[in-house]
């Protein structure tokens, strides 16, 4: 299996206007820069101005190495790698989440409704902070994948359907990604945890199927279920295609474990 690399650059905004406060205060700074410098000149003697002696003015003969920046975090190997990945999932649904009782459509839906996203934020943020937790635990905070950035800039959080359709995609890709990764993990206790996250994953892209298209079989569409009645798995590299664009902050995942043979 090709391994999935997920390498998304954060980020940066830049408008017309901050352009201009840049320059701004550029300018501003540097007309202080000379009114300070032709007040050192004044309170300098002649020698000082042409001697000014010491170390002052002279390059540094053994000037400090830049910093390296920091490494890209990889997700890792084995089972840590498949929580990291998991990790990555819940921070991304957890933060979706919280933005959407934060915006219009959330402030303005029926009650069931909101008691809906209530439920389904606390239950992202308590599959988060426990992957958070187990990580960690494992395998030291070094090794735990970092809080992520995100960029839902394509999602309009005033609008209903924009949210609803968002919800509805997270959630079906996080089943997913949960049966694909099921014959990955080695630790019978995780597999264990993560059979239990996914069967309630699989409740909520339920209930976002049924808001969207009530009393219709959507709960449960042929678009998520195979012929055998199963949901659908999804490979890693799946999973990052339709999630990632997201993510803004860069990191990889080169090292995730095959799936074991005999599963």
């Amino acid at each position: 299996m090709k391994k999935p690399l997920v390498k998304v650059d954060v980020l940066e905004a830049s408008s017309k206007n901050s352009k201009k406060n840049t320059r701004r205060k550029f300018i501003k700074l540097g007309g202080l820069g000379l009114a300070g410098s032709s007040f050192l000149l004044y309170a300098c003697s002649e020698d000082d101005m042409f001697d000014p002696g010491g170390e002052v003015g002279r390059p540094d003969p053994d000037p400090e190495p830049d910093p390296e920046p920091d490494p890209v975090f990889d997700l890792g190997s084995g089972d840590v790698g498949i929580l990291n990945y998991a990790y990555a999932l819940e921070q991304l649904e957890a933060e979706f989440y919280t933005r959407v009782r934060e915006g219009g459509y959330y402030s303005g839906a029926p009650t069931e409704e909101q008691a809906l996203m209530d439920d389904l934020y606390n239950h992202e943020v308590i599959h988060r902070d426990f992957f958070k937790a187990a990580i960690t635990a494992a395998a030291g905070e070094e090794n735990t994948l970092p809080d992520l950035e995100f960029d839902f800039s394509s999602v309009d959080f005033d609008s209903r359907d924009s949210v609803l359709a968002t919800a509805m995609a997270l959630e079906d890709t996080g089943v997913g990604a949960y049966n694909g990764a099921g014959d990955r993990i080695a630790d019978e206790t995780y597999l264990l945890l993560a059979g239990k996250i996914v069967s309630v994953e699989a409740r909520h892209a339920s209930a976002i199927r049924s808001l969207i298209d009530p009393d219709s079989a959507d709960f449960a569409g042929d678009d998520i279920i195979d012929e055998n009645g199963l949901d659908l798995a999804y490979d890693p590299s799946e999973v990052f295609e339709i999630a990632g664009g997201f993510i803004t902050t860069e990191f990889t995942a080169n090292d995730l474990p095959e799936p074991m043979t005999g599963s």
